[in-house]
């Protein structure tokens, strides 16, 4: 009988103590299946932003390369043949990082700015915001594939220019570093302003009124050496220096600025812009009106 009553009485709490395990089991598989569908629809989403510029190639990625290479052609064989060398580089190996870096943050930060913009523009960002994406998810496939586009036009006109007499690498790891910190960097600032933007002039102005200036002032064309005092010094507040320098480096190096303050600068403009990104996707500023 004891033994009897010790069954009876043990008996529930065993099956309350499985059917906790199988609804735990339950649960987390439910939380796998989820997980996985948000990295499927982060990757839709990237794959969407990739098919985007793709299918119009020839606005996206050809017109900049090409645009590009006029600037090579121009400035790399008119003045190449004045200016020699720059720091014991011929200058058209010189201007091919400035280049290739100018390209770089133009379409980087158009790439995303403008993508984003127009899905607010048109209302189908709420549709994207109700999904199960994470906001980290929605922000790294719109950033990624601003990389990507970035990515690919700066590798192609360094590979024009390569054709077309320019020296190879001279540390590939580093160039491709500071080409991916800068696109990512642009990128993050393309979408904050999109968020921010009310119209395409917003969009518009940071790279008329800034990015552009800064980008022509920051050593695309010339060494800051060259620069009579002050401007050589008030040069070194310019952050764009720092990235064209990085990346020079990587291509031919020689620097105007160490190069561990670009990569440090660059780390804290991703971490600055990438978190205010971040904050005004969880707060919906701009997005739910």
């Amino acid at each position: 009988m004891s033994g009897s009553k010790g069954t009876d009485v043990k008996a529930p709490g065993g099956g309350r103590e499985a059917a906790r395990q199988a609804a735990l089991k339950k649960i987390a598989r439910t939380r796998e299946v989820a997980e996985e569908r948000q990295l499927l629809g982060a990757w839709t989403l990237f794959y969407k932003e990739i098919l985007r510029f793709w299918t119009i190639a020839g606005q996206t990625v050809i017109s900049p390369v090409i645009t590009t290479m006029l600037y090579f052609l121009v400035f790399g064989y008119s003045l190449g043949d004045r200016l020699q060398e720059i720091r014991g580089v011929p200058y058209v190996d010189f201007l091919v990082p400035g280049l290739v870096m100018l390209a770089l943050i133009t379409n980087s930060y158009i790439n995303s700015a403008f993508s984003l913009f127009i899905t607010k523009v048109h209302g189908t960002i709420v549709d994207l915001l109700v999904t199960p994406l994470t906001y980290v998810q929605f922000l790294g496939a719109y950033v990624a594939a601003a990389v990507v586009r970035a990515m690919l036009i700066g590798s192609i006109i360094w590979i024009v220019a390569w054709l077309m007499g320019a020296s190879p690498f001279y540390s590939v790891p580093v160039a491709l570093i500071f080409m991916a910190l800068t696109s990512m960097a642009f990128a993050f600032i393309g979408v904050v302003v999109a968020i921010l933007g009310e119209d395409f002039d917003h969009i518009n102005l940071l790279p008329n009124f800034l990015i552009t200036p800064l980008t022509f002032l920051g050593g695309v064309f010339y060494s800051i050496e060259m620069l009579p005092a002050p401007w050589d010094t008030v040069s070194l507040f310019n952050p764009v220096l720092y990235m064209v320098n990085g990346v020079r480096y990587g291509m031919v190096g020689v620097a105007d600025v160490p190069v561990w303050q670009g990569a440090v600068m660059l780390l804290a403009l991703n971490a600055i812009f990438g978190g205010l990104a971040l904050w005004l996707l969880k707060t919906g500023k701009k997005l739910r009106d």
